[in-house]
């Protein structure tokens, strides 16, 4: 049977609670993520520079943003003079839709403010390109400008029925439109960072509210009211952004003592209109009906949202296809773009023809060649920061470098992160000794790309595989401990049990250190909630993976709301099972554009390096013939070590770019360093034992 609900959370009207937390007593959650400034009541005070205007009669700033009385000492000058010249355009017609993607950005500072900022920095920009299209066009030679205004007037030709202008008129008139230009793109691109800024957050919190409504799913089954469900979900940094919206609305709910409303309000300003304010709204109808109404909704809800996550997990692998075919295209056309400029150089004297470049003079096939090399690097990087974006948040591990020094150096060997800062002096050093021994500055460059990319890389894979080997355990750890759970035994009497008599490989010493804290509570019923949930964050931390941080978090905060021990810990088979599942199935899909990657790779080194043996000697062959009955040939189109070392250096960058590709699908960015760092030295090999370089 439903019951009442709790006194902590009575729907009523701003003003018929104090704002304080009823459950645990706590102050209101300060600001430490963007949102609300403060949880305090804020005062009304008029515009007049020194101040940002107060808030409406919901809570909320005249110009629908989240507003608080900003006191002058509090800004710097220049925010100051921009607030006192700008802020009026904030109250604008034009900037209405910027102000809704300002409240959904959940950006840190008031609006009229950002406007202010905005409308400053885009007159600073103006003025500098104004004065630098003045400077261009006084350098300028006048027959480079009149042979400018000839190439316009051949394609218009009543360009030619304008007046002369000199010089000073002609710069005059293109700092205005340049100026102008430069200030509207600076104002619209301020506008724009707050829509992008909006979109990565819906995007955030479509990823992580399925696990979050799991949590609040098994909360619920405790003695938790809703404040306290929400607070612990609003603490968990695993949740992302929607534990950013839960702290807005616990805020919200501390300053008008209301929590109705601040979901309410949380939810109209939300990015993320499909999915989290739909659930906020039902959550707090729910909520009014009792506790098994929102239970039953909670679950149901979980499981309609993880079926929307396995919808949008198709969608983007759907999208991966597609950029795996575009990937390739992309890397095969510059290395045959190179090898018929180098064929058509033989009947193209003007590819030939010297280019004069800040760095150095060369031709305009070379220009050619390096620019191609320098697109087939931004595809590459392109395409790995896109396969990193599709990656779940859930489903990628960031690896923090010790403080101290000592402490990096002996973590070199299981830590990337400490790895990547020693790793760095040796490939230095590498690319010194290659300087001082008469090597090009690529080929040096790429020796010490290696020598830092493939230990890093290799420490990286090690750490992946223990870290893969872990989570396995992990399930196998949940399931015996549930079994003890279920037979009546204390949690921490089940740990001690199954670390004595369960081999969980090298999960043992992590689960051994876990049995020796929990130890410390309460021996007959481990009830020393402070002490558990400090034990249990310290088995995730030692764990040091995504699925020990959703899965065993789950433990810690509904065993602390009271939840019953069996309950939990069913739920928590069923989700590692579920979470270790989407692991698998993620990590097998991806491991197709590992295979792309390096097909790729070895595609282009084995054309280059045939087309580099044979072709081009030929071809240099029919160069050397001057003339002949019908045409004449440029003796000297090809150079077989210039050409060949050019063509090699384009399919380095194809190396570069399809390992870093492949890598960065596999597990991150420091396999995407082995495997371009592993491609580097294929190629080289090649090459050289082709007697090609």
């Amino acid at each position: 049977m439903s019951g009442p609900p709790r006194d902590d959370d009575r729907l009523g009207f701003p003003g018929d609670a104090a704002p304080s937390d009823s459950v645990t007593g706590e102050p209101p959650l300060e600001r430490t993520d963007g949102g609300d400034v403060t949880a305090r009541p804020r005062t009304p005070t008029e515009r007049d520079g020194s101040t940002v205007a107060g808030t409406g009669p919901d809570g909320h700033g005249a110009t629908g943003g989240w507003r608080g009385v900003v006191a002058s000492a509090s800004l710097s000058l220049l925010d100051r003079v921009w607030y006192a010249l700008f802020a009026r355009h904030a109250d604008g017609d034009g900037h209405a839709r910027t102000r809704k993607h300002y409240r959904a950005a959940n950006v840190p500072v008031d609006f009229e403010l950002y406007i202010a900022r905005v409308y400053g920095w885009s007159w600073v920009v103006a003025l500098l390109a104004a004065g630098l299209t003045v400077a261009a066009v006084l350098s300028v030679e006048p027959g480079v400008r009149r042979g400018v205004f000839d190439g316009v007037a051949a394609v218009l030709p009543r360009v030619e029925t304008l007046p002369t202008v000199g010089a000073p008129s002609l710069s005059a008139l293109g700092a205005v439109v340049v100026g102008a230009g430069t200030k509207r793109a600076a104002v619209v691109l301020g506008g724009l960072r707050l829509r992008w800024r909006a979109a990565a957050r819906r995007a955030n919190i479509e990823r992580t509210l399925p696990g979050a409504v799991r949590y609040l799913h098994v909360l619920s089954t405790g003695s938790d009211g809703r404040r306290a469900m929400l607070r612990k979900v609003a603490s968990t940094s695993a949740y992302g952004e929607t534990a950013t919206a839960f702290r807005r609305a616990l805020n919200a709910a501390a300053t008008t003592g209301n929590l109705a409303v601040g979901l309410r309000r949380v939810a109209r300003d939300t990015p993320s209109r499909n999915v989290l304010a739909p659930f906020l709204l039902k959550f707090r109808e729910h909520a009014e009906q009792g506790e098994d109404a929102l239970r039953n909704y909670l679950r149901m809800e979980s499981r309609m949202l993880g079926q929307r996550q396995d919808r949008a997990r198709k969608r983007a692998e759907g999208f991966l296809e597609l950029l795996a075919e575009l990937f390739i295209v992309l890397l095969v056309l510059p290395a045959l773009l190179v090898i018929i400029l180098t064929v058509m150089a033989v009947i193209a004297p003007g590819l030939s023809a010297p280019v004069t470049t800040p760095i150095g003079s060369t031709t305009v096939r070379g220009l050619i060649v390096y620019a191609s090399a320098g697109f087939v690097l931004a595809v590459g990087l392109g395409a790995s920061t896109l396969v990193a974006g599709l990656r779940p948040a859930d489903q990628t591990i960031s690896y923090t470098r010790p403080s101290g020094r000592l402490d990096t150096l002996l973590t070199a060997t299981s830590n990337p992160a400490s790895a990547a800062v020693v790793a760095a002096a040796p490939a230095v050093l590498v690319v010194a000794v290659a300087l001082s021994d008469g090597t090009r500055v690529v080929d040096a460059t790429l020796a010490g790309y290696v020598a830092y990319g493939v230990p890093v890389g290799l420490v990286a894979v090690r750490r992946a595989r223990l870290d893969d080997a872990k989570d396995r355990e992990i399930a196998d750890f949940v399931h015996a401990v549930s079994g003890h759970v279920t037979l009546g035994r204390p949690f921490p009497e089940a740990v001690r049990l199954v670390a004595r008599d369960v081999d969980l490989g090298p999960l043992s010493s992590d689960v051994a250190d876990l049995a020796l804290n929990l130890s410390l509570t309460s021996p007959a019923s481990g009830s020393d909630d402070p002490l558990r949930t400090a034990a249990l964050d310290e088995f995730v931390e030692n764990v040091g993976t995504p699925l020990a941080a959703q899965s065993i978090g789950l433990v810690t905060g509904a065993l602390e709301g009271g939840s019953d021990a069996g309950t939990v810990f069913e739920t928590l088979q069923a989700e590692i099972g579920r979470l270790y599942h989407e692991k698998r199935t993620l990590r097998a899909g991806l491991l197709v554009y590992v295979a792309v990657g390096w097909t790729t790779a070895l595609l282009v080194v084995g054309i280059t390096a045939a087309v580099s043996a044979h072709v081009f000697d030929g071809f240099a062959q029919l160069s050397s013939v001057s003339s002949s009955a019908s045409f004449v040939l440029d003796p000297a189109a090809v150079d077989l070590e210039r050409d060949r070392y050019r063509i090699y250096v384009v399919t380095q960058a194809t190396m570069l770019a399809s390992g870093v590709f492949a890598g960065t699908a596999s597990r991150g960015r420091y396999e995407a360093l082995l495997h371009s760092g592993l491609l580097v030295v294929v190629c080289y090999a090649v090459f050289t034992g082709a007697g090609l370089l």
